[in-house]
């Protein structure tokens, strides 16, 4: 077997070098050649990639108006919420990638997951960092009935399609993608070109067979997922599994998808028998005070298309620095300043000498600007010393101009708070529904100054 052909790639001009050097000759960047492995061109004289998508000479044109939408019917995984996040199940020949903190949760996720799928369709799991007997005493200590999983311990990708193409699963993760290596390049596994070139053999082969893949990556210490950019742009769907490992509470939540809702939101608790679903999140979000404390108010947020009840904690106190401290855990730091600004110049109150501390209770990441009301009012409640009422929910945009903005789903949002037995929410002018709720009293606002006057 003929040994296959080495290029080098620059990462920043794309130009191809027959070897590698510290500078690239034709847009002198420095360190940008990356190993790659050469594709032989596609004739009818070369059988090796029969079967291969674009394996044809010429790929017939078509006017979108013919080609009709297929209904693709989907596979439920067993697991609500990640059907949730997911968009509505498993859909043939997708490729899903699901990063996350070491020891967050991820192989018990996936191990769950194939051992329920298992009983309605083929599956095969492969590990690529565990032993078939490691894997085997994880499913136990969960009490998985894991007799239809097929399991394999391999790390060469060519192997993992060989076996693939025999055992023709119809869902299968590869844990992790960093651990793959390919045979066409020399570099080590979890190189760049090593993950990249991997991925791209497996998601071929998922396209082709209609498998559903999961891939497993490593995160870095920053958060996102390891490895080059195009990854994420070579799967279908991109999942970030987040939590404290203080905390039982685990949040899947979809940064990529091709098939379902951005941003999509699904919670699970990790208990001593795995990962179990959380139905009502919003419950688990709000600490439910036995007495009123000033500096907390409740917010309504919306996580895909899912509204959520969750509480925002501020301490303002006096600071004896010459920069006071702006800290904020679950929201932008950078917005909290932005805010504590609008503030001082279209609320009259001033903190520039008090230090802000701001919390969102559960470990929840907030990133949607419907907290910058309830921020500000909960700021106000811990500076001046006086609670805001415990059956008050409150959300909208804030702008620099002191304008109180509208947000998205303003009805979902009022509907989930009247569910958790609130009496009065403070909304945006914009979002006050026209058929008023007996349910719920509801407080209009424009400005901010009529929001401090509400509370």
């Amino acid at each position: 077997m003929a040994k296959p052909k080495i290029l080098y790639s620059c990462t920043e001009c794309g130009a191809q070098q027959p070897k590698w050097g510290g500078q690239c000759p034709d847009c002198n960047a420095w360190n940008s050649l990356v190993e790659v492995a050469a594709i032989a061109a596609v004739t009818k004289a070369n059988p090796r990639f029969a079967g291969y998508a674009g394996a044809t000479e010429r790929a017939a044109v078509q006017k979108l108006s013919a080609v009709q939408p297929g209904d693709v019917a989907r596979t439920p995984t067993g697991q609500r919420e990640l059907d949730r996040v997911l968009g509505g199940g498993l859909v043939p020949g997708s490729v899903i990638l699901i990063g996350g903190d070491p020891g967050v949760g991820k192989s018990t996720l996936l191990l769950q997951t194939v051992a329920q799928l298992s009983e309605q369709i083929k599956t095969l799991y492969v590990t690529g960092e565990e032993s078939l007997e490691q894997v085997s005493m994880h499913a136990h200590r969960l009490s998985l009935a894991a007799d239809e999983v097929r399991l394999l311990a391999e790390t060469n990708v060519e192997a993992i399609i060989a076996h693939a193409q025999h055992e023709q699963p119809q869902a299968m993760v590869v844990d992790s993608i960093q651990t793959i290596y390919t045979e066409q390049l020399q570099s080590a596994p979890g190189s760049v070109a090593q993950v990249r070139e991997s991925a791209a053999q497996l998601v071929r082969y998922a396209k082709q067979s209609g498998t559903a893949l999961f891939l497993v990556g490593h995160v870095t210490k920053e958060g996102t997922l390891a490895g080059p950019r195009v990854l994420e742009h070579m799967v279908d769907t991109v999942l970030y599994f987040e939590g404290d490992p203080s905390s039982q509470f685990r949040v899947v939540r979809a940064i990529k998808n091709r098939f379902g809702a951005v941003n999509e939101l699904g919670v699970f608790a990790m208990t001593e028998k795995g990962l179990r679903e959380v139905n009502n999140p919003s419950a688990i979000f709000l600490s439910r005070h036995d007495q009123e404390v000033p500096g907390s108010a409740i917010m309504v947020t919306r996580e895909g298309s899912r509204p959520l009840l969750v509480e925002v904690q501020a301490l303002v106190a006096e600071s004896h620095m010459g920069n006071p401290r702006r800290v904020a855990v679950g929201l932008d730091q950078n917005r909290l300043a932005m805010l504590l600004a609008v503030l001082q110049r279209h609320g009259g109150i001033a903190t520039y000498d008090q230090d802000v501390f701001i919390n969102v209770v559960g470990g929840v990441r907030v990133s949607e600007t419907a907290a910058d009301l309830p921020l500000l009012l909960a700021v106000l409640s811990s500076l001046r010393n006086r609670v805001l009422p415990k059956d008050t929910v409150i959300f909208g945009e804030v702008g620099l101009a002191g304008e109180i903005r509208p947000v998205q789903g303003g009805m979902d949002r009022l509907k989930e708070a009247a569910k958790h037995g609130f009496k009065r929410a403070i909304v945006p002018k914009a979002n006050l529904p026209k058929k008023m709720s007996e349910d719920i009293e509801v407080i209009a606002v424009q400005r901010l100054s009529e929001a401090i006057d509400a509370f």
